[in-house]
């Protein structure tokens, strides 16, 4: 949403000529609120237009935020309020209410797809000044005699990047002839414990465990497993099933199929690989991908979920967004909403996270994040995980994308969520309030 802001300064349909006055802004700064799609759509049901409601919204809306209103109708309703415009209205009246709508969302998805990708921000950086010598014996020090100073340990572990806390790990045991892995499981407990130790692995020590963690015990955490093989780079797979085998004495490939079966098996198999093609899109062999996966979406469901694995789970994230958008034109349809509507199950999450992280992968940690704290209760192992993972990538991004989507910020959620010395550990990865 923050990219086709960029577009223009609203994300109303009309712009004022500026020799022309405008409205007034609502009172007191604040936004108008935001019609809900069911509104639009009670009125073009069973036989009949209520155009009075019909006008009054698309007049009213066409310079604040059609683009919304339109996106929000087309996800909720799976229709597209240019085509129940157009179907429901006649004559001059249709054109000047399309031109109000300010087009069909298939233009709308290809305007989403088409904007670059966001530069990344994280929250955490590496230290200014930094001397692991020094850090090692404050740590030391917040860890000796009676009791612990944890807010001596929040203060250096969560503000030095993890390049950083690898230097200090070596240095309090070069020093001081202590591993401080031991030391903070002896000190610390419980969330923070599990935070802090998080913080202290390695990417690849992190995402192995967080793995592990997934497969343990009676049950699967197939939403992490899911999350961590569709958004982390070649790379940082094979670094994680090196880091897998090294802790655990088995093959990352084994445990996963062990622990799930079928198509949602393969796809997660295939993803372990860390074997995405890299680089730019190929404009032709985009075309004909996309091509077979709407070709696929008259198949049987095996052969369907299969041409989707061959596609999705191997091409580069930049050639699947051009994919997406050809997509569009061969179906008429967003691949999102195939894959709500044709598929179910794990399977269907999987290859919703790679289509949602192809789009906007902020936007999905996003969602992901919001997952982990709504309701009652909090997901404390996913938290962990995404907080700890991307501090030092796009955290700030996924901040933004948080604030903009769920109308509240990371940093009150965090802070209504959880509480004590693991909440502020939380809210110094955060960055601060938006």
């Amino acid at each position: 949403r923050s990219r086709r802001r960029a577009v223009g300064n609203r994300r109303g349909q009309i712009h004022h000529d500026p020799g022309k006055p405008q409205h007034d802004p609502p009172p007191n700064g604040t936004m108008a609120a935001l019609p809900r799609p069911s509104t639009l759509l009670l009125h073009f049901q069973g036989l009949g237009t209520a155009d009075n409601t019909l006008i009054r919204i698309m007049i009213c809306r066409s310079e604040i935020d059609m683009l919304d209103i339109r996106e929000c109708f087309r996800l909720r309703y799976e229709k597209s309020l240019y085509n129940m415009i157009k179907d429901d209205t006649s004559g001059d009246y249709k054109r000047t209410l399309l031109e109000l709508c300010g087009g069909d969302d298939d233009d709308l998805i290809l305007l989403i797809l088409s904007f670059p990708q966001l530069q990344l921000r994280p929250t955490v950086r590496p230290a200014a000044d930094f001397d692991p010598a020094a850090d090692a014996q404050a740590l030391r020090k917040a860890m000796k005699g009676f009791g612990t100073d944890e807010d001596a340990i929040i203060e250096i572990i969560a503000k030095r990047s993890n390049a950083q806390r690898q230097e200090i790990r070596q240095a309090f045991k070069s020093l001081l002839g202590r591993d401080l892995m031991k030391d903070l499981k002896s000190e610390l407990s419980k969330n923070l414990e599990r935070l802090i130790i998080g913080l202290m692995l390695t990417p690849a020590e992190f995402d192995a465990k967080m793995m592990r963690k997934a497969m343990e015990g009676a049950g699967t955490d197939e939403h992490a497993l899911i999350e961590i093989l569709v958004t982390r780079s070649n790379e940082e797979i094979q670094a994680m099933c090196a880091a897998y085998e090294n802790a655990y004495k088995k093959s990352l490939e084994a445990a996963i199929q062990s622990d799930t079966s079928g198509h949602f098996c393969r796809i997660l198999v295939s993803l372990v690989q860390g074997a995405r093609e890299v680089g730019p899109a190929d404009m032709e062999r985009a075309n004909e991908d996309a091509q077979e996966l709407a070709d696929a979406c008259n198949a049987d469901s095996d052969d369907m979920e299969m041409k989707f694995m061959s596609i999705l789970c191997t091409r580069s994230f930049p050639h699947l967004r051009k994919v997406f958008q050809e997509f569009v034109k061969c179906s008429n349809k967003d691949i999102e909403q195939i894959i709500k509507k044709e598929m179910s199950g794990d399977v269907k999450n999987a290859f919703y996270a790679i289509v949602r992280s192809v789009k906007n992968q902020p936007s999905y940690f996003a969602d992901r994040l919001y997952k982990a704290m709504k309701g009652l209760g909090t997901d404390d192992r996913a938290l962990i995980r995404i907080m700890v993972s991307r501090s030092e990538i796009d955290l700030f991004n996924i901040r933004k994308e948080f604030k903009e989507t769920h109308d509240a910020s990371l940093h009150e959620f965090i802070q209504g969520d959880t509480s004590g010395d693991y909440r502020k550990t939380l809210l110094v990865l955060c960055g601060g309030e938006d």
